[in-house]
């Protein structure tokens, strides 16, 4: 396990610089006097959190559970390019290596493909080429409002493809599975749309959120397994109110459509990227991180402290999105931090408290 992180922790550091220069931008941009450090980190909020932090961590996730030299270059690549955009004065260099680090997940999916073709690894592949799409847009100049939602389709693909896995496991029905496979084409579909006819496009992303939203709250074992203890039930509460997140995201994407920028594009990409993402990474961590990187982990009911604070802060700022209510935005988004924060700092505890690894 020492060698283990000795070999992950390197790729693993660039991720939460990126985490933590994002978090910085954020509350920047929502007005906080504090330091700006640059225009470009400033920037750069949305592109470190989504591919520099998130994208080097699945990238990561997926070079460890098959374990090719190879695959390790798409976390160090994506990672070099979240320092490049947190250093400023090296762009374009950062979203060349993010879109290169981005073209070798799809080669690993592709061999994730090869090796066990089935729906779920489809839809998660779909996921990467989403990002790839998304970050070659970035590359070619678009702007963010029109690429985000590409960034957005390659973390909820990916979940949905990992999810629909472990649903294999209470035997979907073929039309159950038919309506899997049409809420993710409608998210495909709503895609492609926006580089066309935006407001349309985004809005048929809407609804194919809300979808397959309701396709796993319906669905997701996390159903079942939110009855049980310990972590089961941490991981299946996440799950589930992340869920809830992504259906509300879609709703709001649904009603405003292509909106470029103001409270209802924050609500609507605050729902998906923090709401639904970091529920996820919150329940999942307990079991990637032992895996990645070699830590202990047990199970500790103090995670559940920084996901209802996620939940709390995430909830007034998108009642002051909502409602033009100013504190409420930059409060909320205040405490969204301390919540990453929080989770960081119980993960480190817990961690220092469990039974070392063999």
């Amino acid at each position: 396990m020492i060698a283990r992180s000795r070999i992950h922790f390197p790729l693993m550091a660039p991720a939460m610089l990126a985490l933590l220069a994002a978090m910085w931008a954020g509350l920047v941009r929502l007005g906080w006097a504090l330091p700006a450090l640059s225009a470009n980190l400033t920037i750069a909020h949305g592109p470190l959190m989504v591919s520099g932090f998130l994208g080097t961590l699945i990238s990561l996730e997926r070079a460890v559970a098959l374990r090719r030299r190879w695959m390790y270059a798409a976390p160090a690549l994506t990672g070099l390019g979240a320092l490049a955009l947190i250093a400023g004065p090296l762009a374009p260099i950062g979203p060349v290596l993010i879109t290169l680090g981005s073209l070798i997940l799809i080669a690993i999916f592709a061999v994730i493909v090869r090796q066990q073709p089935a729906l779920f690894t489809i839809t998660m592949g779909w996921g990467a080429l989403a990002w790839l799409v998304g970050n070659g847009l970035w590359l070619a100049g678009q702007p963010i409002y029109s690429v985000v939602h590409w960034w957005a389709g390659f973390l909820v693909l990916t979940i949905a493809g990992e999810r629909l896995e472990l649903a294999r496991l209470s035997r979907l029905s073929r039309n159950t599975r038919l309506a899997f496979l049409g809420a993710a084409g409608v998210l495909l579909a709503g895609y492609i749309l926006t580089t066309v006819a935006f407001d349309v496009g985004t809005r048929l992303v809407g609804l194919g959120m809300i979808v397959l939203a309701l396709w796993l709250l319906r669905y997701d074992i996390a159903r079942r397994t939110v009855r049980q203890t310990g972590l089961t039930r941490f991981i299946a509460v996440c799950l589930l109110s992340g869920y809830v997140w992504l259906a509300l995201g879609g709703v709001l994407t649904l009603l405003n459509g292509g909106v470029m920028a103001g409270p209802h594009y924050d609500a609507i990409l605050h729902t998906v990227f923090l709401g639904f993402a970091f529920a996820m990474i919150f329940g999942h961590a307990p079991v990637i991180l032992p895996a990645v990187l070699g830590l202990p982990l047990a199970f500790h009911p103090v995670f559940y402290t920084h996901l209802g604070l996620l939940h709390a802060s995430l909830a007034l700022r998108i009642l002051g999105d909502l409602a033009g209510w100013w504190p409420a935005r930059q409060w909320g988004g205040m405490f969204n931090v301390f919540a990453v924060l929080l989770f960081l700092a119980n993960t480190a505890y817990v961690s220092r408290r469990s039974t070392p690894l063999d």
